[in-house]
């Protein structure tokens, strides 16, 4: 056996959250089979039921792997290079395949113990009758591990790269959203009159997952324009996965095999010996210098807020006007779609695209942004050295908070050209927008305080990043599995009282989205993401100064 294998499989099984997992993902799958099975010892012949009970399942499972797998892979090559483990490793007498393989073996076995737990409520689904002409249980679990094969392969590329951890699951968080996303956008985007951009859009949406699990549960849409795919959306996904797989794995050996131990810095080149392109685009990319000899700390900033923003790389301006240049040129080119009438979606589904935009960025920015501010500092030995300076814990904290809501809210702010577009367009939008902005702000500020609280409850940056990502996503993101269910098995109460904890489905409502207009969610939601915030808030403070006491 492959000791690699046995070493991860060691370090999976015995943390503390292997059993957390393990446990919740189970009765997870066998609450959604007990929500439909049916009572007095009546059942539909017709296999209805069973259906949207599978439906709900495998789009439950789908969700579970992209939330949870990514963190394994992402972290597994980067904490043996911080470790200074990795040398050791290379250096073995193993070969890099040895080490690659194993490491990939130890991530898909927990990942098969992960999918074992469910194979009793996958059985249930299949005797109500969870099968239909174009899938099934069992080719739902085919498309399962497809694409925990394609995200570890992704991720384990992305560690072998990073030089931190928190930078490795950021990166790895927003290249999987990436790639169950953007695939569905360019198949709605391509026109379905021409059958060559038809074919194209077809391999084109497979390269995501979520197309191979909605012909698998026997659904060929999910309630959004232009999601209708032509059959055999799951052999063309085990293709692509196979190709994608792949080409991640080679470009991880190839990586770890030319790399030499000891990597010398580059000297670097200087921006007059370069060409008159290169330096254009240098002029455009560092609009603000970020080797700039910074100015002296004025006496009514806060240091901390200042310490961050000299030392993280999305504090730093340059790379902070980046993304707001990237998130306002995609609102503008939405509203001018909307505009121009180019797609014929109409205003609500471009307003709600802009909604889609906006969350995404703010679920993958602000957990990772802020998860890492104290977590870092007690990984470091930092926070000793700020425990010992005069500032107090309240100041201390603020400078926290504020080094993570400035960048945020300047990402959120990138958007609103988008929106001013779309009030000139349609003034009746003026209504709207501003219950849409107060969603966004309430998740933008639940966000960032997830992430720090994290930060202060757990004494690692990946333990912290992960746990962050995944509260976010079960406030923000969990809700539209039932929102997938209306009708059956949730109701409607059900499903009004799932999504009133979400912002992002309010803001989905105010943004008149197809689907959430029948769900009367304000101004509930704004209660209750005001109220977690305020605990998040009391619980951050007290942890603070716990931090802060003299050992």
């Amino acid at each position: 056996m492959n000791p690699i294998v046995r070493r991860e499989w060691l370090d999976l099984f015995r943390s503390r959250t292997a059993p957390v997992a393990i446990t919740g993902i189970a009765a997870t799958a066998a609450a959604m089979v007990m929500a439909r099975w049916p009572g007095a010892g009546v059942s539909d012949l017709n296999g209805a039921a069973g259906l949207q009970v599978l439906r709900l399942f495998g789009y439950g499972l789908l969700a579970c792997l992209v939330l949870v797998l990514p963190a394994f892979p992402a972290t597994s090559l980067v904490r043996e290079r911080v470790q200074g483990t990795l040398a050791l490793l290379l250096n073995s007498p193993l070969s890099i395949w040895s080490i690659i393989s194993g490491k990939v073996g130890g991530i898909l076995g927990f990942t098969a113990v992960l999918l074992a737990v469910t194979l009793p409520a996958a059985a249930a689904c299949y005797t109500l009758g969870g099968s239909s002409l174009g899938g099934g249980v069992s080719l739902l679990y085919v498309a399962l591990g497809a694409t925990a094969l394609q995200l570890t392969a992704l991720c384990l590329f992305i560690s072998s790269r990073a030089q931190s951890t928190d930078g490795a699951l950021r990166t790895a968080y927003s290249s999987v959203l990436a790639l169950c996303v953007l695939p569905l956008a360019a198949h709605w985007l391509l026109p379905p009159d021409s059958p060559a951009l038809a074919a194209l859009g077809a391999w084109l949406g497979c390269l995501s997952p979520v197309p191979a699990v909605m012909e698998a549960v026997g659904q060929g849409g999910a309630g959004i324009a232009g999601a209708e795919y032509r059959a055999g959306a799951i052999w063309r996904y085990l293709i692509l996965a196979g190709l994608t797989s792949t080409a991640c794995f080679a470009a991880t050996l190839a990586r770890l095999s030319r790399a030499p131990l000891d990597l010398a810095r580059p000297p670097g080149v200087m921006t007059q010996d370069r060409s008159r392109s290169q330096q254009r685009v240098r002029q455009l990319m560092y609009v603000v210098d970020p080797r700039r000899r910074s100015a002296g700390i004025r006496r009514f900033v806060n240091p901390v807020m200042m310490k961050e923003f000299r030392t993280r790389r999305f504090g730093r301006l340059n790379w902070t006007l980046r993304l707001v240049g990237l998130c306002a040129v995609l609102s503008v080119g939405l509203s001018y779609l909307a505009a121009a009438g180019a797609l014929g979606w109409g205003v609500e589904l471009i307003a709600s695209a802009l909604v889609v935009l906006q969350s995404a960025v703010l679920v993958l920015f602000a957990p990772s942004l802020s998860a890492g501010l104290i977590s870092t500092e007690r990984e470091g030995g930092g926070w000793n050295l700020l425990r010992m300076t005069p500032l107090s814990p309240g100041r201390i904290l603020r400078g926290k908070l504020m080094s993570a809501f400035w960048p945020v809210s300047l990402v959120l702010c990138a958007t609103l050209p988008g929106y001013v577009v779309m009030m000139s367009v349609t003034p009746e939008q003026m209504v709207q927008v501003p219950r849409v902005l107060g969603s966004m702000a309430f998740t933008a500020v639940f966000s960032v305080l997830v992430g720090l609280t994290a930060s202060s409850l757990f004494r690692t940056t990946a333990v912290a990043t992960a746990a962050a990502y995944l509260t976010v996503a079960l406030v923000c993101v969990a809700p539209f599995l039932i929102w997938f269910g209306r009708g059956a098995p949730f109701g409607h109460s059900t499903v009004s009282a799932a999504l009133t904890i979400s912002p992002v489905a309010t803001a989905l409502h105010a943004a008149d989205t197809p689907g959430f207009t029948q769900y009367e969610l304000f101004p509930n939601n704004w209660w209750v993401i005001g109220s977690a915030c305020v605990a998040l808030l009391a619980i951050l403070s007290v942890r603070v100064r716990q931090l802060c006491r003299p050992e």
